[in-house]
């Protein structure tokens, strides 16, 4: 049983499938949904491959709060193909008080269990998690 302390729970399929996005490449994105019922994070959405960053965001609930990693592919000053794994803490400011306290709070604990993100990012809108400042930070 988890509490507020510690955060949720984060289910195997999480972290499995992290595994598979991080080593395979399985999959271009995750988005995570916090089940407040069975006290524990689940996997809301895996994106394939070939979905964009539109498709990304666009499976990001607008006024509920999401955990989310996304695999960005990008090109550096030296011509070099890389990639970097970012996670996103979604809290937009439409969405219940309840649940933002809720994702802060085990945010630390699923980072812990998601080994392997190279890049934070913490968004309350969808400008802050814009394809131009994920470059930026990438870069």
């Amino acid at each position: 049983m988890a509490n507020s302390a510690s955060g949720m729970h984060v289910s195997d399929e999480c972290k499995l499938r992290f595994l598979e996005l991080k080593a395979k490449r399985t999959y271009r994105f995750i988005v995570f949904k916090i089940d407040e019922k069975a006290q524990q994070v689940k996997i809301e959405k895996l994106g394939n491959p070939e979905e964009t960053y539109d498709d990304f965001t666009s499976s990001i609930p607008e006024d509920e709060c999401r955990y989310a990693v996304y695999d960005f592919d990008f090109t550096t000053e030296d011509n070099c193909q890389k990639s970097k794994i970012f996670f996103i803490a979604w809290s937009p400011d439409t969405s219940r008080v309840r649940s933002k306290m809720l994702y802060a709070s085990s945010k630390d604990r699923f980072k812990r269990e998601m080994d392997g993100i190279q890049v934070e990012l913490q968004a309350t809108d969808p400008s802050e998690m814009s394809i131009d400042i994920i470059k930026a930070r990438a870069l």
